[in-house]
């Protein structure tokens, strides 16, 4: 693509440190952003775990090492951490007590850096953007981040607690204090790097600490999540920034083309290493229906038979923009890059939370009417064949789904969060 008008202000070119933590639906975000900003000819470094090196840099973009690094399969971690009641907690945990690794190796790549661009769930960088006095951009990813008590999020810890919002904002706020103060711990290494390096107590880094006074860019649809009054003043919602790569396998396409638009089942890059009986289940609930579909089941089997029946085809992968919008509708863990994705195809779906961010975004899918939510713990053969076959015969869903699809399709993620970020660059 052409570069030549910023190519023209070359005085007014950056270079711009992204770091981030977590899964490819973390990563794939900052990566559009990323390649959206070099294409505009600033320098861009994106700083995370060892493992997406070949990643960012088949983009063009710097690579910087960052602890703690991930084992992207290591089955017995993605359970460890995807546990609905506690797995936010280890998360964090896990993180905060690698703070002093991560802060050396994000100090490093900051020498030279205009300014600094943080993901929620890296620490050290908010430590480094304020001991450098660094320009620092900050971003959430789901609205759970705000934790707002006019929109109260679905909390994966306790489903049922989102109840309470009908006693009101004020309510939900008294709740919700009472969660920061006993999430503390899980931060305690942060606080006390904080004070070491001479900058305070500073707020709770999970929450208001992680919001940099500047700009806060949510990198997700409006569509999904609308500004609230608890919502940082600096907030700027961007839609949600798409990283498409890849096409269809021969075999996928054969299949598509041999019948009618298939179930796609899904547990995107981390509950896929957790999935438990969820393909055996789905593929009982396939032949309850007689419908087809395709499992995207990861590095791992999932303990399905070798040979599968005519109607289903099993794949580690295959990309989400060039699969969704060819399903019937989509069956998926509701992470929010392949909520994004989801929401982007029109297709109607049946979210099924593991942790996280992932009860809220289901939560909110539903409401829009595009999406059934099923809990994992309900999750068997017979009550999946209900919802897929009410999802798929009442008209309401695929239309819900396609006005949904058309309001993301028109936003730009992408140039927008790019805009905001050269619109704060130091001059």
């Amino acid at each position: 693509m052409d570069q030549a008008p910023h190519l023209l202000q070359w005085w007014a070119l950056a270079r711009i440190l992204i770091t981030i933590f977590g899964s490819y639906g973390d990563v794939h975000p900052y990566l559009a952003v990323g390649t959206d900003l070099r294409r505009r000819g600033h320098s861009v470094t994106i700083a995370s775990s060892a493992a997406y090196r070949a990643k960012v840099e088949a983009e063009g973009l710097t690579f910087h090492a960052v602890r703690p690094d991930i084992e992207l399969n290591n089955r017995e971690m993605l359970a460890y951490v995807m546990d609905a009641r506690r797995g936010s907690e280890r998360v964090v945990s896990y993180l905060a007590g690698l703070v002093r690794e991560s802060y050396e190796d994000t100090a490093e790549a900051a020498r030279n850096t205009d300014v600094i661009v943080t993901h929620p769930a890296t620490f050290a960088s908010v430590l480094v953007a304020q001991k450098l006095c660094l320009p620092w951009i900050s971003t959430v990813l789901a609205p759970l981040s705000f934790l707002s008590a006019y929109d109260p999020p679905v909390a994966a810890q306790a489903p049922w607690l989102i109840k309470a919002r009908t006693l009101g904002p004020g309510f939900m706020k008294w709740l919700w204090d009472i969660g920061r103060r006993q999430t503390l711990a899980w931060v305690k290494p942060v606080l006390e790097l904080r004070r070491e390096l001479g900058l305070g107590g500073g707020e709770h880094p999970i929450f208001e600490g992680s919001h940099s006074p500047s700009l806060v860019l949510a990198l997700f649809s409006r569509h999904l999540a609308a500004p609230h009054p608890d919502w940082p003043a600096q907030t700027v919602v961007t839609g949600f920034p798409f990283y498409d790569r890849g096409e269809l396998a021969p075999e996928l396409q054969r299949f598509l083309a041999e019948g009618p638009a298939p179930v796609v089942f899904t547990l995107g890059s981390s509950a896929v290493g957790a999935a438990g009986a969820f393909y055996l289940q789905s593929l009982a609930a396939v032949e309850r229906l007689g419908c087809r579909a395709v499992f995207l089941t990861g590095s791992h089997p999932q303990g399905l038979p070798e040979v599968l029946p005519p109607v289903v085809i099993a794949l580690p992968y295959a990309p989400h923009a060039a699969i969704f919008p060819r399903a019937a509708a989509v069956v998926h863990q509701g992470g929010i890059g392949t909520t994004a994705q989801a929401m982007r195809s029109g297709r109607p779906m049946v979210v099924v939370p593991f942790g996280h961010d992932q009860f809220d975004n289901a939560a909110r899918v539903q409401r829009l009417g595009a999406a059934e939510v099923l809990y994992r713990s309900r999750y068997d053969a017979r009550r999946v064949a209900d919802v897929l076959q009410r999802l798929l015969q009442k008209p309401s869903y695929a239309r819900a789904a396609a006005e949904l699809g058309e309001k993301v399709r028109a936003d730009d993620g992408t140039g927008i969060a790019a805009d905001a970020i050269e619109a704060r660059l130091p001059t």
